[in-house]
């Protein structure tokens, strides 16, 4: 299966390509550091800019995050959790952290595949 990964979109001329990149990619937001043993807030959000459809054949099915290569944890959606209208699918994970995380997230959209984000560093003190 291939792995679309985002692609800064402020490189990238055609608005429909700069669409089509953001509301697909899984981005990570968390603290740059946590401690070790004490719940930490992850969030996933999919896109940044533009919202993603959610309709019958087309919407996000799950987003899964990663430590390396050990999945932490997945939310699956069906149709019609965001009513049937564009937005920003996200997910909320905590965790509770013993060594520093490399995290990525993956989104799969029913449409256009899986999408994996950037890989962030969080130092466990």
């Amino acid at each position: 299966m291939k792995i679309n990964r985002y692609v800064d979109i402020s490189t990238i001329d055609r608005e429909a390509k700069k669409d089509y990149i953001d509301r697909h990619s899984p981005f990570v937001h968390c603290a740059a550091e946590a401690t070790a043993g004490e719940p930490f807030e992850v969030s996933v959000k999919l896109g940044n800019e533009y919202p993603h459809p959610d309709d019958f054949d087309h919407y996000i099915a799950y987003v899964q995050l990663w430590n390396g290569e050990v999945m932490l944890g997945q939310a699956s959606f069906a149709p019609g959790t965001l009513a049937n209208k564009p937005g920003h699918v996200q997910v909320d994970f905590h965790i509770v952290p013993v060594k520093n995380l490399k995290l990525t997230a993956m989104a799969y959209c029913t449409k256009h595949g899986l999408w994996q984000s950037d890989e962030v560093l969080v130092e466990v003190k």
